[in-house]
């Protein structure tokens, strides 16, 4: 869409005209996440890019972007600079921290030296954590987060109606899984620590194991510290098999004691808090990814809903407490295909 037929676009690119390095020669879109925000990358005469976020004041607050920025450069994470900022217009020029998201980059590249860094980076960010800086990730963010799934995935994406039973199972599961969440020690949390969000460089030769670029982090809270494990090694848009995720959770587990970041002593208690902290995630991404296509005509998360449900099924089916909430997908999926329904 050119400026012309787009106000916002219009006043951004006259905004950069004010800003940044000299008068932009290019402006074209970088990305677009699920919220109301933008991203453009700006190109100028010297060669330099720079990314301009585009956040509608009415629907989006810079602000939490630049709270949580300045927090996870000083735990020494890789994070745009802010080159120049326009608050109530809801426009950040940003440094570029290349086109490749780990994603990209997955598909030329061994992933072990990747995920090595990432959780590296992590652990930088989570040995900086302090209490009172983030919104706590309480019990009612963990609990509504999981009501996304009867409403929006049983109920609007399904077509399906819980009887009052399985409304009730559904409640002892939930309070049974915030019980194992809340139990946790907390830490900086990002939230959507994934392939997409985080990018291999500014420039194709930077190192394999060179720390990531981290996006996407203006929603971080002070929460369990598994969470973000299980949005890197539980990708909602990538597979690995277990055998490598143990590997690579194992590797985190020794760096984090190392750096003092409060894991369980017992791995084997930490790799239980991280299958359950799973099955709050992906309650919770079922919901979103079915309210993005329904509320907001987002379709391109269909693809990655079966990816999703089979992370929540294998965890369900290991734990006793959570057999209900495995024999409830069971009946979803049955009906699913007697419906004819697929994705």
């Amino acid at each position: 869409m050119s400026a012309s037929h787009d106000p916002r676009l219009q006043a951004l690119t006259q905004w950069l005209d004010t800003v940044g390095p000299g008068r932009p020669v290019g402006v074209e879109p970088a990305s677009a996440d699920a919220s109301f925000r933008r991203y453009f990358r700006v190109s100028y005469a010297d060669g330099q890019t720079l990314i301009v976020m585009d956040a509608p004041p009415a629907h989006e607050d810079c602000r939490p972007f630049l709270h949580v920025r300045a927090l996870f450069a000083e735990c020494g994470a890789r994070v745009p600079e802010v080159h120049a900022q326009d608050l109530g217009r809801g426009f950040l020029l940003l440094s570029d921290l290349g086109r490749t998201t780990y994603l990209a980059a997955l598909a030329t590249m061994p992933a072990d030296p990747l995920y090595r860094a990432a959780a590296a980076a992590l652990v930088a960010i989570q040995a900086g954590s302090r209490a009172g800086v983030l919104p706590d990730y309480d019990r009612g963010r963990l609990q509504a987060e999981m009501e996304l799934f009867p409403e929006w995935y049983v109920g609007r994406h399904l077509g399906v109606s819980l009887t009052d039973a399985q409304h009730e199972q559904l409640k002892t599961v939930f309070d049974r899984v915030l019980a194992v969440n809340l139990a946790e020690a907390q830490v900086f949390v990002h939230r959507d620590y994934h392939s997409r969000n985080l990018m291999l460089g500014a420039q194709s030769s930077a190192p394999v194991g060179a720390p990531p670029g981290i996006l996407d982090f203006q929603d971080a809270v002070y929460g369990p510290v598994s969470y973000d494990l299980v949005s890197l090694l539980k990708d909602a848009y990538v597979n690995w098999d277990e055998e490598q995720v143990l590997d690579w959770l194992i590797r985190y587990w020794e760096l984090a004691r190392r750096r003092g970041v409060p894991v369980p002593a017992d791995f084997a208690r930490f790799h239980e808090d991280f299958e359950w902290m799973g099955v709050q995630r992906h309650l919770k991404v079922l919901g979103i990814f079915a309210r993005l296509y329904h509320r907001d005509g987002k379709d391109g998360y269909l693809a990655d809903m079966p990816r999703v449900e089979s992370y929540l099924y294998r965890a369900c089916r290991r734990y006793r407490e959570l057999i209900p909430l495995a024999a409830l997908l069971d009946e979803l999926a049955n009906r699913r295909v007697q419906a004819g329904y697929t994705f």
